[in-house]
């Protein structure tokens, strides 16, 4: 008996292998099958003019109360307590726009319907831990919007486009309402991650680049998707943050666990044209070290000033100083040394994508105090 036991435990440890090589080397193709719709895609129909007036149109904005998503604080490890809305200090007088990421997974559609609650759950839970850093902010407001589902990043097809565009359709329009609704001297701050951030891009481009709205943006955070200095920054119409007391500018990074195996990502973004109609190639993606709030450089986990480490079921969590490092890597990653224990949702070749703004949750929140204020204070 004893014999037969060990056998079953080899034949098991043997399929575990088998298994991991399958998912290292044919990662995309079952990704692929997995979540890319084998669906035609359905063109949407145009929100009305006024949707956005409805308060449950967004996750977060003025005048929600209790269900506004990125009004949570966590507690302070040592402290046991939740922090009040805004943290420990008064509010500042700026306003979030907040675009948050991916979290359709559904492969029989293109586009998340609005009335998904699996979706929408998960967004929720996103815009806590990404947009709460910025909750010294007066305003928040960050829309629920048709997001393309995460199958249409997993291939080039002209569907794939289509839900794409369709999604940055809501956010442009969420957008617009955003821009008529707060103060004209009110200083803006624009953030978003992942599918959101590639939405904020667009934005910039076609709508800030040329636009007299632009001289009020105090900051940029452009989180989780690869910017590439030659091809894609200049288009942009803001500059990269090289200081942390710099207004009016942009940061970016991608965090990675070592030993990084970013080959992925890495590959997608080489293969794919910049905004300005070339291939990025070898350039240089920008990173933004978010505990120095310059370009590159190194700095140790002590320089961490908070880390939120999410419960189990992600619906709480607490801030640990630190505990995370970050140093720009040669093809402009950012490098969080061993892998930290912050939650089951890591990604192959120790991808950390999903908590690339919770890692540094506290040197964001003092990050956007200190560029609007210096936005505010320029002459």
């Amino acid at each position: 008996m004893a014999r037969k036991f060990l056998y079953f435990i080899a034949i098991l440890i043997v399929l575990a292998i088998a298994a991991m090589f399958a998912l290292r080397f044919f990662w995309d193709d079952l990704a692929e099958v997995a979540y890319v719709p084998s669906t035609a895609f359905v063109e949407q129909a145009p929100l009305e003019t006024n949707a956005y007036q409805d308060p449950a149109m967004w996750l977060s904005r003025p005048g929600i109360g209790l269900d506004d998503a990125a009004r949570w604080q966590p507690a302070k490890q040592g402290e046991g307590r939740q922090l009040p809305a805004g943290g420990d200090e008064a509010p500042g007088d700026f306003a979030v726009f907040f675009v948050h990421p991916t979290s359709y997974l559904d492969r029989s559609r293109w586009n998340a319907p609005l009335d998904d609650a699996e979706s929408q759950r998960i967004a929720r839970i996103y815009v806590r831990g990404m947009a709460s850093p910025f909750n010294r902010a007066s305003e928040i407001w960050a829309p629920r919007y048709r997001q393309a589902t995460f199958g249409a990043f997993l291939t080039d097809s002209e569907e794939a486009r289509q839900a794409l565009d369709a999604a940055y359709a809501d956010v442009k329009q969420a957008f617009a309402f955003f821009l008529a609704s707060v103060d004209a001297d009110t200083p803006i701050v624009l953030a978003g991650h992942s599918q959101g951030t590639l939405h904020l891009l667009r934005l910039l481009r076609e709508e800030l680049a040329d636009s007299p709205v632009k001289g009020r943006v105090a900051a940029i955070y452009a989180v989780g998707w690869p910017i590439s200095v030659e091809h894609d920054l200049p288009a942009l119409g803001f500059p990269a943050c090289a200081t942390p007391a710099q207004a009016g500018c942009l940061m970016s990074w991608s965090s990675f666990a070592e030993p990084a195996d970013p080959s992925r990502v890495i590959e997608a973004y080489s293969q794919s044209p910049g905004f300005d109609g070339t291939p990025r190639g070898d350039s240089e993606i920008l990173c933004t070290n978010p505990l120095t709030g310059g370009i590159g450089g190194d700095a140790p986990a002590e320089a961490n000033l908070g880390t939120l480490i999410p419960e189990a079921d992600y619906s709480s969590g607490m801030l640990v100083p630190g505990a995370v490092p970050a140093r720009c890597g040669e093809r402009g990653l950012l490098l969080i040394g061993d892998p930290p224990e912050v939650g089951s949702a890591v990604l192959p070749g120790n991808n950390y994508h999903v908590y690339d703004i919770p890692l540094f949750w506290e040197n964001v929140k003092q990050d956007v105090s200190r560029r609007v204020a210096a936005w505010s204070s320029r002459p």
